[in-house]
């Protein structure tokens, strides 16, 4: 079992019997879905924004605009920290005091470099698009020039990570369990629904077979 490192930056504090360092736990949790959050600071300003990202081997890729102002301080910075976490249930105790949640998350951190080779960085594109709906990318039309090279694409290679990850019921004090109060855990899960189609297709235009297995898949 390969694990990343323990340190100052990575170390789980708070809770760390629900803590793993485990690299494939950790690229499980990453691979579940694709939306993150990425920290960055601007005018010493600390700043978090949610976006897209693929993930391929040790390397994280997002993609932006050549302007954008957090892509521009993470080249400047040369060195991010992404979080991604899954809400899996609502755990409603008898207590105020011990409500929770049930969740999977990850803290990473690494270097950051700016992906300039064209095949390297419309495959890293090619990653992104695949990451949100698997073999989409086939379906669809390709950046052209004017796109490419105005899309700026970083790739952010993991050197530590750690994930939390809260699968259980609900732990009140021992007092409160004869209390005539209920508790218990709500699950929560993310599905899909049945694609829209766009009213201005054309009547011959069909629903691609990655679309339709992705929702089939994330139905229920």
């Amino acid at each position: 079992m390969k694990e990343y490192p323990v340190s100052d930056l990575n170390k789980v504090v708070r809770g760390p019997k629900r803590a793993t360092y485990d690299v494939n736990a950790i690229n499980s949790i990453l691979d579940d879905t694709f939306m993150c959050h990425v920290g960055y600071v601007y005018k010493n300003q600390a700043i978090v924004i949610p976006m897209a990202y693929a993930r391929k081997n040790d390397k994280i890729y997002i993609h932006g605009s050549l302007k954008n102002r957090m892509m521009l301080a993470l080249l400047e910075a040369g060195e991010a920290s992404i979080s991604v976490t899954h809400l899996d249930g609502l755990v409603l105790a008898r207590s105020a005091f011990h409500h929770s949640a049930n969740y999977r998350s990850v803290t990473i951190f690494g270097k950051v470099k700016k992906v300039d080779n064209p095949k390297e960085k419309m495959d890293a594109l090619a990653c992104i698009l695949n990451h949100m709906v698997p073999g989409h990318w086939e379906n669809v039309r390709h950046p052209n020039e004017k796109e490419f090279n105005a899309t700026l694409v970083l790739e952010i290679r993991i050197e530590t990570a750690s994930a939390k990850v809260r699968a259980e019921g609900v732990n009140d004090e021992p007092d409160d369990y004869n209390t005539p109060i209920w508790a218990g855990v709500v699950p929560i899960r993310q599905v899909a629904f049945d694609a829209l189609s766009d009213e201005d297709l054309a009547d011959n235009i069909t629903i691609p077979k990655a679309v339709s297995k992705y929702i089939k898949e994330h139905k229920t």
